[in-house]
């Protein structure tokens, strides 16, 4: 090992987790890369810990990347929603119903965010289209707070997706 190596790290140490032992660098705050030990008690919860870090890890680099972001909880979909309703308003014909339906179906990724984390999703969207029908920037990022069980601006509770993301689900 160089000294230009250890004098980059804080710490050299041996650690125990289980029955293995590891020898680590820790408190390396010059280096741009970690490495994180992945332990479960079946190889099916290691698998799933992978992909849901992988999932994470890559959201971040798109994040980065994209050097935009917008609230996450389905507030995108809120609000083009409620646009598209508008936009409506001054269409004549079948054309309504098909615009219609789309603007719906948008709904259905904060409808699904609420019944999966246990909320009442028919008052968690009634919250919201009221929010997000007064306009201006007010309501524009209020969606889904799973963690607090309710409505919120979640780009000021830093729940945030990569542009990029949003605009490739559309």
């Amino acid at each position: 090992m160089t000294d230009s190596v250890l004098g980059q790290c804080g710490l050299f140490e041996e650690i125990q987790l289980g029955n293995e032992r590891y020898n680590m660098f820790t408190k390396c705050d010059s280096t741009k890369t970690a490495t994180l030990v992945l332990r479960g008690g079946a190889a099916q919860y290691l698998e799933e810990t992978h992909r849901s870090l992988n999932d994470a890890i890559m959201i971040v680099r798109r994040a980065i990347k994209s050097h935009a972001v917008v609230a996450g909880g389905g507030a995108i979909e809120m609000e083009l929603s409620r646009y598209l309703r508008e936009y409506l308003r001054n269409i004549p014909g079948k054309i309504q119903l098909v615009i219609n339906g789309f603007a719906k179906a948008l709904e259905t990724i904060p409808r699904t965010l609420s019944e999966n984390s246990g909320l009442d999703s028919t008052d968690i969207l009634n919250k919201l289209r009221q929010k997000h029908s007064q306009g201006g920037e007010e309501g524009i990022w209020y969606g889904v707070n799973v963690l607090e069980g309710n409505i919120d601006d979640l780009m000021k509770k830093f729940v945030w997706e990569p542009e990029l993301v949003r605009i490739n689900v559309m």
